[in-house]
């Protein structure tokens, strides 16, 4: 009898079943810890970039995070950058570069990029961008009488770069400079005829004057003596004609290469930016020390993390359809975030 009251007892005792961990609160695209990855993110873009400038963050557009571990997360991010005026070769630390505004034509990039987080180190994976200027007809309504951006293979820009570079070199005492790249370029036709260019120069191993003997024979600085510098032009030819040229040389920066194009082409342009107005951002890069090295597996899970953000917007959309008490403030959506410069 005893035995069976026990039973019963026992059989009436409450079972506690394990209860799982709660998923991680979802990240809002101007939380610290975004902005954090999103800076990590930013610096490795320009530091694999090789053309054109710097870029720096306008909007985090969206963030997804995917648990892998203990303190151990995959975060997906989609960034809004804008051009800035410093040259990607430039020593000027990022917080420092100017964003060009709305008026100078300014250029967009977007970006996709896979990072991970281990014991709070965050390191990106693989990143995907492209860059495009804004349209001639949005620049026109804010600045009517502002030039635009010209093809960066465009003959009278060509024409401006050569006749600057030559007479740099022709009054300068120091090394003889070569043109790397052109970076971008202006041509205003009302009320003068005004082009304005900014090109990336390299110094060589000749002076001046040796190259008027034999400028064949000068080549570019070994890549441990290299020095860079960038140059702005500007060729006036109507109502009167001048030029004016200012470079500035950087000085050796250790570890700073740049990376020739694949082909030749005109003014040193790689083939992307022939027949546009400024250099694609055009990065695909993946990490080749991340943990994930396969190009095909970051993409799939790259677009993945897209279709899955899409469907969880379009069920907050759904979700702000309920009817609220009269009165009711939703708070801020977690995504997009601000807007740090402007809109494009």
């Amino acid at each position: 009898m005893k035995a069976l009251v026990a039973l019963i007892l026992l059989v009436q005792l409450p079972i506690h079943k394990a209860v799982p961990a709660a998923p991680p609160a979802p990240l809002g695209c101007d939380d610290p810890e975004s902005e954090a990855a999103a800076a990590v993110a930013v610096n490795y873009i320009n530091d694999h970039s090789h053309h054109g400038y710097k870029f720096a963050l306008n909007r985090i557009e969206n963030i997804r995070m995917v648990p892998q571990g203990p303190n151990n997360n995959i975060i997906f991010l989609e960034l809004d950058l804008l051009e800035t005026k410093c040259p990607i070769l430039s020593p000027t630390p990022l917080e420092n570069c100017t964003v060009r505004s709305f008026a100078e034509h300014a250029v967009e990039g977007d970006c996709d990029v896979k990072l991970q987080k281990v014991d709070g180190i965050v390191s990106v994976l693989a990143s995907k961008c492209h860059s495009h200027a804004d349209s001639n007809e949005d620049v026109l309504k804010v600045c009517p009488d502002c030039p635009l951006l010209a093809r960066l293979n465009n003959t009278e820009v060509l024409e401006t770069v050569s006749a600057a570079l030559n007479d740099y070199n022709s009054k300068t005492t120091e090394s003889y400079l070569r043109l790397l790249e052109i970076g971008r370029a202006k041509i205003q036709y009302h009320p003068g005829h005004i082009i304005v260019t900014e090109f990336a120069v390299g110094a060589t191993n000749c002076s001046a004057e040796e190259a008027k003997a034999n400028v064949g024979a000068c080549q570019l600085l070994p890549e441990d003596q290299s020095n860079f510098g960038f140059c702005t032009a500007v060729m006036v030819k109507r109502p009167s004609q001048d030029l004016q040229v200012d470079c500035q040389l950087y000085g050796h920066q250790p570890g700073v290469t740049y990376i020739h194009p694949s082909q030749d082409t005109s003014a040193g342009l790689a083939p992307s930016a022939v027949g546009f107005t400024n250099h694609n951002l055009g990065l695909a890069h993946n990490n080749p020390v991340a943990s994930e090295s396969s190009s095909s597996e970051i993409l799939r899970s790259m677009l993945s993390a897209k279709s899955v953000t899409k469907r969880a917007v379009a069920e907050a959309a759904q979700h702000d359809k309920v009817p609220r008490p009269v009165g009711f403030v939703p708070p801020p959506p977690p995504c997009p975030g601000k807007i740090r410069h402007f809109d494009i």
